[in-house]
């Protein structure tokens, strides 16, 4: 091959690799756009006004709404009782469901009947699901009538009680448990068959496979199944809002009312820097996860 075919060779690949390039970034053009305009964006302008006196004042304010915000009764009520309803729900779902997977994996007559009811709440309406709980823990509801007749207790006001946390943890697992056996079930369905059937002829118990084998393939899903759980703890305000109103009892007082108490009211310095705190804090806890995800990794690989 002389010079000119190879530099015309080298030049043909660069065309090429400028092509494929041009190609690829035109498909992720329109969708880096949206993430610039409709998130970071508006993030940034959020960070602004956290600094702002006011909506209407520009001037700058320093640090006086973070430290007006930190040490608000209101707030630190609500970061308090959004970290335990998260600190609960979330583990408690991720080994709800895993243990659930496990069952329904298992070779149990009617489980595509049961993989559908647990999937059912994903498919209601939320002003159903805000229904059925009113019917069961309304201080008139079912469970009050159940408890009187077999245990002759009184009535409680479950959404006025310190219970009303196990209400909405209750109500949090109902609505997340489906989702969360699809995805262990697809995890399980994808271990290799021929190494739990080789564990099986060593002698290995269910328990010594699940933890050697079936646990060691879960990890990545268990993570995902744990940062997916954490952001949906979140997203139970709406059904927490039309249960309890805008001000309910204290220990159902969360940081999403807060921040809905503060737009409501044109608070939007409070509100911008009440969001930003809660930002930094869900990026240390995800971080947390990832490094101890890796962490976990690495030492599975060593």
């Amino acid at each position: 091959m002389t010079q000119k075919q190879k530099r015309h060779k080298s030049l043909s690949r660069t065309g090429a690799r400028i092509r494929e390039w041009g190609v690829s970034t035109g498909f992720l053009l329109p969708s880096f756009a949206g993430v610039i305009l409709f998130f970071f964006f508006p993030f940034a302008m959020l960070i602004r006004m956290s600094f702002q006196k006011s909506a209407t004042n520009s001037s700058f304010a320093g640090l006086d709404n973070y430290t007006n915000v930190l040490t608000n009764e209101a707030f630190i009520t609500a970061s308090r009782n959004t970290a335990v309803l998260s600190a609960v729900a979330v583990p408690a779902g991720v080994l709800l469901s895993l243990l659930l997977a496990l069952i329904l994996n298992s070779k149990i007559p009617g489980r595509s009947i049961f993989r559908s009811i647990l999937l059912t709440p994903m498919m209601v309406p939320v002003a159903s699901i805000v229904l059925i709980w009113q019917v069961f823990f309304s201080f008139n509801g079912m469970l009050n009538g159940w408890l009187g007749e077999l245990f002759n207790v009184d009535r409680i006001d479950w959404m006025k009680d310190e219970m009303g946390q196990i209400v909405l943890i209750l109500l949090f697992l109902w609505k997340n448990l489906g989702l969360n056996i699809i995805l262990f079930l697809s995890a399980l369905n994808s271990i290799p068959q021929e190494i739990i059937e080789s564990s099986v002829m060593d002698g290995a118990g269910a328990i010594r496979r699940f933890f050697s084998i079936r646990l060691f393939y879960l990890g990545p899903t268990i993570f995902f199944v744990a940062i997916m759980s954490l952001i949906n703890s979140f997203k139970i305000f709406r059904e927490e809002y039309l249960l309890t109103g805008d001000y309910p009892y204290d220990k159902l007082y969360t940081l999403q009312h807060f921040m809905n108490n503060k737009f409501t009211h044109l608070d939007y310095s409070q509100l911008s820097t009440g969001a930003v705190v809660m930002c930094i804090a869900m990026v240390v806890i995800v971080g947390i996860l990832f490094f101890a995800e890796s962490r976990l990794d690495s030492g599975t690989e060593e």
